[in-house]
């Protein structure tokens, strides 16, 4: 791959600041990992450091910057992320097409609904009974879908992802490998000496344009529905327990872990590491920072931090306080030794 400054420039609406247009590029890489013949780009003061250092032949930068590196040609872009990603998409590593069929190894059960010219079926799936699939459909190699399942048009089953019965997937939803929905939730209840498993007898809904991450799982509900809204996107890693609702449009970063039965409100962030208990409602537009606890009910529209979560600028002073501790104790210990004087005194 060799791509021309001016191309770039071109392709993204940019204007070349400093450098040879007919310099080329090879690859892109971050400031920090760039080598000679890569692009980079530079979007935020916080990385100024990593910009002057930065090995990349070529950088996109923000409206009005003239702090250039040295040895390094800057294309002015007015959003130099987005940019990025135009290029990339253009010119970097490019998804396999979509191409309809049905592998000769795949098992699909005669009754499943779908039209096998606009529907992709891989190596090794398994297709049960009663299951409808839209037509832009692909269900990757070792994939299973149990039956009666519905996927809405132009979703995607990567390789190995399980999809168990009944269960509902809208338009447009992306389950990575290793996703499975639709599992038993975790029921149980202690009679005589013993765990008796409680009978899961409900689905999983996942509405339009979901995304989950690799080795996520979703587990249906005991009864009703375990149910994800319109335009999440859920990150490797993720537990979502039965029963829980989770609105539209959140953020749920990896190995975060949600009870049976919350309630996450829309447009809630849910950072890395988060546990959420059972039966909690978590309120819209709200942010959950890094390994947050949530053991109540959160408010909407606040950021919350530490276990338990509560807001973020309580918590905050509490560790400020905390770290304030060693001085308190070693002021303490010379305030006594200074009334031991005394008394000796």
């Amino acid at each position: 791959m060799k791509i021309a400054l001016s191309n770039l420039a071109n392709l993204v609406g940019g204007t070349i600041l400093c450098g040879d247009p007919t310099d080329q590029i090879t690859g892109f890489a971050s400031l920090k990992e760039a080598m000679a013949g890569d692009l980079s780009f530079f979007h935020d003061s916080r990385y100024n450091e990593k910009l002057v250092k930065t090995q990349a032949s070529a950088v996109l930068v923000p409206l009005g910057w003239r702090d250039f590196p040295p040895n390094t040609s800057c294309i002015e872009v007015s959003d130099p992320s987005r940019s990025f990603e135009q290029i990339v998409e253009a010119y970097g590593f490019q998804p396999e097409p979509f191409a309809p069929g049905v592998h000769p190894s795949a098992v699909v059960a005669p009754n499943v609904k779908f039209d096998p010219e606009r529907v992709a079926i891989g190596a090794n799936a398994v297709i049960e009974s009663g299951v409808e699939l839209g037509n832009e459909v692909e269900i990757g190699p070792g994939s299973f879908v149990g039956r009666n399942v519905i996927i809405g048009k132009g979703s995607k089953l990567h390789a190995n992802v399980t999809v168990h019965a009944e269960c509902l997937l809208g338009d447009g939803v992306f389950l990575h490998s290793g996703v499975v929905i639709g599992a038993d939730g975790f029921g149980y209840e202690f009679s005589q000496g013993r765990h008796r498993k409680v009978r899961q007898a409900g689905i999983v809904q996942i509405d339009n344009d979901v995304e989950i991450g690799a080795g996520s799982t979703v587990d249906r509900a005991r009864f009703g529905r375990t149910w994800i809204g319109a335009g999440t996107k859920i990150d490797n890693l993720v537990q979502i327990g039965h029963n829980v609702v989770i609105g539209k449009h959140c953020i749920i970063v990896a190995c975060t872990a949600i009870a049976g039965s919350a309630i996450i409100g829309d447009y809630v962030v849910i950072a890395a590491q988060v546990g959420i208990a059972g039966h909690v409602h978590v309120g819209s537009q709200s942010t959950l920072a890094a390994r947050s606890g949530v053991t109540r009910d959160l408010p909407a529209g606040q950021t919350y931090l530490g276990f338990p979560a509560i807001p973020a600028g309580e918590e905050k002073r509490r560790l400020a306080s905390i770290n304030r501790l060693p001085q308190l104790v070693a002021r303490v210990k010379e305030l006594e030794a200074q009334l031991a004087a005394q008394r000796e005194a």
